[in-house]
């Protein structure tokens, strides 16, 4: 069942979004060559605890951690550890989540440490570039596979695949609500938009197969082949004017 929102449950959501796109800004800014992925963690629950949410990923069906980070092959879903420091060169999604108030908020970001290879460099804008387009899409009466189709039609014209197992989804006062969204398919499917969806919008891009695997840790999602991948997310509500970016970075 697709739970409809009210405006006031809207800007609820809202503000845990507005945390973490905060959150998110600190860590791009963190994110250089010798820094752990444990450390980066501890700057966003930090955060999020100083504004008074609560990380919406720890003990979520036994995740360890507040953020995910994932770096390179790594899709999604990495668990920050203290051994993992960031290369120069390298890419690293960075997912998170918080419970505000009552209602979650959920964005993710990938950012390249330091001088990234030209190839990592067209993955990040081809995917931030798809999720753009799959957000031209979200507005009344339009299908919810329109949105699928935009995001898989942007990589796909680009070389790149899109992850196929993991999909976006509604979000409110639960953190996976339905409907659930693929990154491909064809247009004109699935229920019709309506004001007062709340939805998260998230591409997962590979520059190689679209084919994953999970290690042995039961969380970290990779690649295949070992391609780069790359993730963004934006938390959107369907408005009267078409879509409303609830976690836009300032």
């Amino acid at each position: 069942m697709i739970i409809l929102k009210s405006p006031q449950e809207i800007e609820k959501i809202r503000a845990s979004c507005r945390i973490v796109a905060e959150a998110l800004q600190l860590l791009e800014k963190a994110v250089e060559p010798g820094i752990t992925t444990l450390e980066l963690n501890d700057i966003a629950e930090r955060y999020l605890k100083e504004r008074g949410a609560a990380p919406a990923f720890k003990g979520y069906r036994g995740f360890p951690m507040s953020l995910c980070a994932s770096i390179n092959e790594e899709v999604v879903h990495g668990i920050p550890s203290a051994q993992r420091k960031l290369r120069e060169g390298d890419v690293i999604s960075l997912d998170l989540g918080s419970l505000y108030e009552g209602y979650y908020g959920d964005a993710a970001i990938t950012v390249g440490v330091g001088e990234i290879p030209e190839v990592a460099r067209k993955l990040l804008e081809v995917t931030r570039a798809s999720l753009e387009c799959g957000l031209q899409q979200v507005r009344e009466n339009n299908c919810l596979s329109d949105i699928s189709h935009a995001i898989q039609t942007a990589v796909e014209k680009e070389g790149f695949s899109v992850v196929r197992i993991f999909v976006g989804h509604g979000i409110g006062a639960s953190l996976h609500e339905e409907p659930q969204i693929p990154n491909f398919g064809p247009p004109g499917r699935g229920p019709r938009l309506k004001e007062g969806m709340v939805l998260a919008v998230e591409p997962m891009v590979n520059v190689g197969t679209s084919d994953v695997r999970i290690l042995d840790d039961k969380w970290t999602v990779v690649t295949q082949d070992g391609s780069l991948s790359a993730h963004f997310e934006h938390t959107v509500a369907v408005a009267k004017n078409g879509c409303d970016v609830l976690s836009r970075f300032n």
